[in-house]
């Protein structure tokens, strides 16, 4: 009678030392069970593929195929006993054909290589021998489908791609022989639909991977967690027990994902420490082949690509050289299979973790669901994981933000009847303004302003000022909240020590200095050094491009500003009766569009200055180019996507524009441009509105869109060549991948670059444009999951790289932050009329000496903001007298058209409000950002316990591992420890 081989193994439980913690039950997590339905491949328990049995199947097929697989497994035990009695180092046997590419399979040897008493056993049940079963069915669709090599049991982690009429033919033939001898495992497979084109699959062996994990200092899991003792446990048990009972009485919140609908990831459960094979016992492996990640073998493998050479010289390897000199046309990690099933996960289970992304992330009907960062940072890597991680919290405490915002906007749109400055404005069909240009602008009526005077209510009310307070300290509470939820994700993923440890030179900082080196004052080894002089030379060179960059923008505004002055006189004779009485909108509509293409035009250029600048500085580190290359971004696009909105907030219609009579002109030709008679802040607002509105709809585009028209393309393009729709849908993996779009080339830069750049729009000009939270908070509704849908179903999966915040975007954020302060105290103070109207109603008004109260107390407020100017002085054949935005003394007085005692008083009284407003409000964010601490004060004490739990059991482990060595031998001790 045959036995199968889980029959006889058995786990001999260990006996428990007297310093033996109560939380060493190991982990028996499996990572790649995705759901009750569903199970995966075991590359080293692949059985025969024989035909699936129907009804009328005959008892001698099934003889046959049973008596195959009792064959096979006879086989496996026999290599395994002479696994036992060949190789007692798992480390020290290698494969004899490394060096060659191979279709042979390297389960012999790979069974040869394992060391069974190095593994901690589960308790295994005895396998059926059924010749099919659904998890064989499924096996056999997945090496099908190309997530392995032609053996079906090499799993593939990398995929290189080349042209085979490109002439580096000797570099990838050394890069690759290369790779080879670093103990990569390499097969070729030429392209479907290209005749041209040539994949090159890479396995990455259990040996190598150990080793470079290792060498990378990865943290693996080696013991369950545990976070209390005896007693505690016993008392937190309980207590969540009954807190669980009472939730199930409660509704449930609709935003929260099925527990059921994703896998159990119990690994980030367990405590880690940096993989060594001195110490592998202390490891939880369950089983070699899912031990190390799908995403932790592609970074393995990424490691050693960037690392091998591929000529002679110090300065030649690396992929990315090869990937820019033609050798390779790319080089990506293959996506876990399709993102699409047949069958309804409901029923069926996901089939990869693609699927289960798509299903319950990418889809648009999850749009006002959580977010499952753990599946996210398992499959995408840690990075991206902190992105989605830090755009669903923006997008969370965006929701107070336009609360308060739609509700100071509902505000004004309420009292917009009742506002006694719009119904003065309204009712002042006698009062005669001042023509505001020079030839063709005729005379107007002060009532004709009424639209514009009540839709400036909306904005400019009383609810403005608060409304300011509020988002400044949003802001602050915004990022001190994010710094605790950065605390807690860094600590569940694992990442707290990870930069001391992991962080590495670039291999083009490497190859540039290496003939000068110095000790490293933190490793104490030798490393590549850049001397200070050529790295000031290099940093002045940045510096001065940066600055030339800034003023090819303040140049791009300047002439949108001469285009302004011109179509003003254009427009205010044009022939069409609306655009000649609504010039102003005309003009400064058409602006905006003009500057708008301006401003997306120029970010083509800056993108290449940028990147030249930051590579010409040498970097010493990725997250140092990362940084350096995110800054000159955002300079750039700070400047030019806000300078125009500057000059419209400080500048328009300013008191160095001149009066009437006695205008300044530009190049003594063009007349400078003034505010409407009800404000500059209408201006302000529709700039804000159409660039906010225009460049996120051209954002979403971008990044999806253009995608999806780029793949619909490569497709048609397939169908002309003559494929069948029969050869499409059997493509391999890595040829799917290959049709897909390429990350963008800078990574989450341009991400993280869009949410800054709006999170500015919502914060510098909050108090101009109070909506802009709110249309804030719709785009990141959408944006969450067309980021989603693009990087599970439009892009080749990115390599998974680890991060522990989201980098130098944190410190632009506060820095916005404090900008935010200061703009919106001189919006307020200098733009809006908020401070005139208050120094009328307490000096001027009605009311003086008794007290602000209601609207009452600007009774005759717009009469006394307006000038008085005599016709007859312009020369055009005017008489009587016109009215202008303006302090100054009538034509009669003393002093005619000098600035009057009021003006003087609102100028002191809008800087007295800049410095009170400013100490306020930073008073406050000190203080919130004071009494919000970092980090959770249950986290400190999780983290201090774990430090010394981690130290206990590693003892215990060295010496249950010690003893079980010493029973194996025979020996008698006589005490724990030798």
């Amino acid at each position: 009678m045959n036995t199968s081989k889980s029959e006889t193994v058995k786990e001999h439980p260990l006996k428990p030392s007297r310093r033996s913690m109560p939380c060493l039950a190991q982990s028996q997590t499996h990572p790649h069970s995705l759901s009750k339905h569903s199970s995966f491949l075991q590359p080293n328990r692949v059985q025969p593929q024989p035909q699936p049995l129907s009804a009328g199947t005959s008892t001698a097929t099934v003889d046959v195929v049973s008596e195959r697989a009792k064959v096979m497994e006879t086989l496996e035990n026999n290599l395994m006993k002479l696994s036992n009695t060949e190789y007692s180092d798992p480390f020290l046997a290698t494969g004899k054909d490394k060096d060659t590419y191979t279709d042979d399979s390297e389960h012999g040897n790979y069974g040869a290589r394992t060391d069974q008493s190095l593994l901690i056993q589960n308790k295994l049940t005895r396998q059926k021998t059924e010749p099919r079963t659904k998890s064989s069915l499924k096996a056999d669709a997945m090496a099908s489908s190309g997530l392995f090599f032609k053996d079906g049991k090499k799993r593939i982690d990398y995929i290189l791609v080349y042209k085979k009429s490109s002439p580096q033919v000797e570099k990838r033939s050394t890069f690759e022989k290369n790779l080879r001898a670093e103990g990569l495992m390499l097969e070729r497979e030429p392209a479907v639909t290209n005749s041209d084109i040539m994949f090159v699959k890479i396995h990455c062996p259990w040996e190598t991977l150990c080793k470079y994990a290792e060498r990378m200092n990865i943290r693996m899991p080696f013991r369950k967690k545990c976070y209390y003792t005896d007693w505690r446990s016993k008392t937190m048990g309980s207590l969540q027990r009954n807190m669980r009972e009472l939730k199930s009485w409660l509704p449930r919140n609709p935003m929260k994902l099925d527990k059921e609908a994703l896998p159990d990831l119990e690994e980030t459960d367990c405590y880690t420490a940096p993989f060594s094979r001195a110490r592998i016992h202390h490891f939880t492996i369950n089983n070699k082949d899912s031990f190390f990640s799908n995403s932790t073998r592609s970074r393995i493998v990424h490691h050693m690509l960037q690392r091998t050479k591929y000529e002679d010289g110090k300065s030649k390897m690396g992929i990315n050289r090869l990937l820019n000199n033609g050798t390779y046309e790319a080089a990506f990690p293959p996506h876990e299979g399709s993102h699409k099933s047949r069958h309804p996960i409901k029923t069926h289970g996901a089939q990869n973790h693609r699927h289960l992304l798509y299903e319950r992330w990418a889809r648009w009907g999850m749009w006002y669901k959580y977010q499952p960062l753990d599946l996210i940072r398992r499959y995408f890597g840690e990075k991206i994981g902190l992105y989605f991680a830090w755009l669903g919290w923006y997008t969370g405490m965006l929701i107070p933000a336009a609360l308060v915002g739609l509700f100071v906007f509902l505000y004004g749109l309420f009292t917009m009847d009742s506002s006694q400055v719009s119904k003065e404005i309204c009712e002042a069909n006698e009062t005669i303004m001042c023509p505001m240009c020079e030839r063709n602008c005729t005379l107007q009526k002060l009532n004709e302003s009424c639209i514009y005077a009540k839709v400036t209510h909306l904005f400019d009310n009383g609810g403005t000022v608060f409304f300011a307070i509020f988002m400044a300290i949003w802001a602050t509470v915004f990022l001190e909240f994010w710094k605790r939820r950065r605390a807690v994700l860094t600590y569940d993923w694992d990442l707290i020590d990870w930069e001391d440890e992991e962080e590495e030179l670039r291999p083009q900082f490497e190859a540039k200095y290496s003939q000068v080196e110095r000790v490293n004052p933190i490793t104490g080894k030798p490393e590549p050094f850049q001397p200070f002089p050529d790295k000031l030379s290099r940093l002045m060179v940045s510096v001065s491009g940066i600055f030339f960059m800034i003023s090819l923008v303040l140049t791009a505004v300047f002439a949108v500003v001469v285009y302004r002055l011109v179509a003003m006189e254009q427009f205010a004779s044009f022939k069409w009766y609306f655009i000649k009485k609504y010039w102003q909108f005309a003009t400064s509509g058409t602006g905006v569009c003009i500057n708008f293409m301006i401003i997306m035009s120029l970010n083509v250029v800056y993108e290449k200055v940028a990147y030249l600048l930051t590579d010409l500085e040498h970097p010493r580190t990725e997250s140092e180019w990362e940084n350096s290359f995110a800054l000159k971004m955002f300079l750039f696009q700070f400047v030019n996507l806000n300078s125009s909105i500057f000059y419209i907030a400080f500048f328009l219609g300013r008191q160095f524009a001149g009066r009437p009579g006695k205008y300044n002109k530009l190049f003594n030709r063009w007349r400078l441009e003034e505010c409407h008679p009800s404000g500059c802040l209408i201006d302000l607002c529709l700039q804000m509105g159409v660039i906010m509105v225009l460049k996120q709809m051209w954002n979403n585009f971008m990044e999806l869109g253009y995608p999806l028209l780029q793949n619909w393309w490569s497709r048609r393009k397939m169908k002309r060549g003559g494929q069948l729709m029969e050869q499409k849908i059997s493509l391999p993996q890595w040829e799917k991948d290959w049709n897909l779009q390429p990350m963008n080339l800078h990574g989450l830069m341009d991400e993280y670059l869009e949410m800054v750049l709006q999170f500015g729009f919502t914060t510098i000009f909050v108090a101009a444009f109070p909506l802009a939270p709110l249309l804030a908070l719709l785009n990141n509704i959408i944006e969450i999951r067309l980021d989603a849908y693009k990087f599970v179903t439009q892009w080749r999966r990115p390599m998974p790289a680890r991060a522990t915040d989201i980098g130098i975007w944190y410190g632009i954020l506060e820095g916005i932050g404090v900008l935010a302060v200061i703009t919106n105290a001189f919006v307020i103070a200098i733009t809006s009329d908020y401070i005139p109207r208050f120094v009328y109603a307490y000096k001027y008004g009605p009311c003086t000496d008794q007290g602000y109260r209601q609207e009452k107390c600007l009774k005759g407020y717009v009469n006394s903001s307006l000038s008085v100017f005599d016709l007859s002085e312009l020369g055009m054949g005017y008489s009587g007298y016109c009215r202008y935005r303006d302090y100054r003394a009538p034509p009669w007085s003393s002093t005619p058209y000098e600035f009057t005692l009021q003006f003087w008083h609102v100028l002191a009284a809008r800087l007295a409000f800049i410095i009170v407003f400013e100490h306020l409000v930073f008073g406050i964010k000190s203080f919130i950002a004071y009494l919000i601490p970092d980090m959770p004060k249950d986290l400190c004490d999780r983290m201090r316990r774990e430090k010394y739990l981690v130290q206990e059991m590693m003892y215990e482990a060295e010496l249950e591992h010690l003893q079980r060595e010493r029973k194996k031998n025979g020996k008698q001790y006589h005490h724990e420890w030798p």
